[in-house]
């Protein structure tokens, strides 16, 4: 596991998520409102946005919520207006990291985002300087604890749905599409009985970056603390840490 999906199996192991929750239905309305401003209020026209209101539903976000979401974005209602602003950076050991942020005013998230790289041992770099280390990819996660089905069968299913990539982890499988075969893959492993734990369109690092001793907890504080921040939606890294890292510092 590295990066995006190595990170997610971190906060799940510390409970992280759990901590997140009460910023939940913030980052997925700005998502929405983006979503809806830029390719319409329908989400059966409107792929990103039919992908952001499944997630406000999953997260159980009330209807009234994500309807009037929808209606701001369309000019319907008075709402603030977001920018959405990719930042390219290194952290610690030379770590490529992108942050997505939804921001109604660029001068405080740039600077705010700054200040988060260079306290955490990593700097603020030009725009492109590391995106070209990532591919946008469809994700789909299936918990090995969800399916009865053993990793061959599962392995199968997914490659003869279109999967472009299939990956063992620890406590499940990942699943990688082209952004085109994604609704397509997704649609015939649920109509085959599969559950998923997390469904996205995510950055997947091309390589890995290694990382150990002190340079672990600066990596994972730097993501904890850009992901804490009210403006940023994701953050991608291509970070490898094993698991006995992860054990030194009590994070299992």
């Amino acid at each position: 596991m590295a990066g995006h999906s190595k990170w997610k199996n971190i906060q799940h192991r510390k409970g992280r998520q759990d901590a997140q929750r009460g910023k939940i239905f913030t980052k997925i309305s700005k998502e929405i409102y983006v979503a809806a401003r830029q390719g319409g209020g329908d989400i059966n026209t409107n792929n990103r946005l039919r992908m952001a209101v499944n997630k406000a539903r999953e997260a159980n976000m009330p209807n009234d919520n994500i309807e009037r979401t929808i209606k701001k974005a369309l000019g319907e209602l008075d709402g603030v207006n977001y920018e959405e602003i990719t930042y390219e950076g290194y952290g610690p050991g030379g770590v490529a990291v992108l942050v997505n942020v939804l921001t109604d005013n660029r001068n405080r998230s740039a600077a705010e985002v700054r200040h988060i790289f260079s306290k955490n041992g990593g700097n603020l770099g030009e725009s492109g300087c590391v995106s070209f280390l990532f591919d946008r990819k469809g994700s789909l996660t299936i918990d090995k604890e969800t399916t009865n089905q053993d990793e061959d069968e599962v392995m199968m299913a997914a490659l003869e749905a279109g999967a472009e990539d299939f990956v063992v982890e620890k406590d499940g499988y990942q699943i990688y599409t082209t952004t085109d075969d994604f609704e397509k893959v997704k649609t015939s492993l649920e109509s085959q009985g599969f559950a998923f734990s997390s469904v996205e369109i995510t950055m997947v690092p091309q390589t890995q970056v290694k990382l150990t001793g002190d340079e672990v907890p600066k990596m994972l504080k730097l993501m904890d603390m850009l992901e804490d921040n009210d403006d940023v939606q994701n953050v991608y890294a291509n970070f490898d840490i094993d698991d006995e890292e992860l054990d030194k510092l009590g994070a299992s």
